[in-house]
């Protein structure tokens, strides 16, 4: 497989990796990064997908998932990340187990400004309120990856993050 159909099939092979884990239901925020894996979700009639208008309101989602039985993800973009640090303390005192795809924006090739801070700050940020990140810079390391994420978080009742780099998902170029 060419290095362009590896980066193509990541978001696939994330989808199935959380089908395989009976992961039925997946919160995001619409996002040009995830937007391959939200179509893949979407169109599961056996996954249950929640769009927010706020990627805070993904923490509850998740929760409340748990809580009734169900696994669940949350896919934001890092700039998301500074409007869930509140809502993450109940990730962190409940100890419920909790995974996240995030988009990074504002590391390899970032062309705009205002991405940087945030997602500079976004594994510090995670790390703070006692989340594990896993960073993926290529696809051939997502299978990999996203496999140990979803054991770290379902079995082993962990707050996982696992963060997409822009190397991986490709910077954004504005003209």
């Amino acid at each position: 497989m060419s290095d362009e159909q590896q980066g193509a099939a990541w978001p696939q092979t994330i989808y199935r990796l959380l089908k395989e884990a009976k992961v039925t239901q997946v919160s995001y925020v619409p996002d040009g990064g995830h937007k391959q894996l939200i179509q893949h979700c979407t169109d599961d009639p056996d996954m249950r997908t929640v769009s927010l208008t706020t990627e805070q309101d993904g923490i509850g989602v998740a929760t409340g998932a748990w809580l009734g039985g169900v696994r669940s993800a949350l896919l934001m973009q890092s700039s998301g990340v500074g409007n869930c640090i509140n809502a993450l303390s109940l990730i962190k005192n409940c100890q419920i187990p909790f995974l996240t795809f995030v988009t990074m924006r504002g590391d390899f090739g970032e062309a705009n400004n205002w991405q940087m801070a945030m997602g500079q700050a976004t594994p510090t940020v995670l790390e703070a309120m006692g989340m594990v990140c896993l960073r993926v810079e290529k696809a051939e390391d997502i299978e990999e990856t996203v496999s140990a994420a979803l054991r770290m978080s379902f079995s082993a009742s962990q707050s996982i993050a696992v963060l997409l780099s822009q190397r991986l998902i490709g910077a954004k170029i504005f003209k």
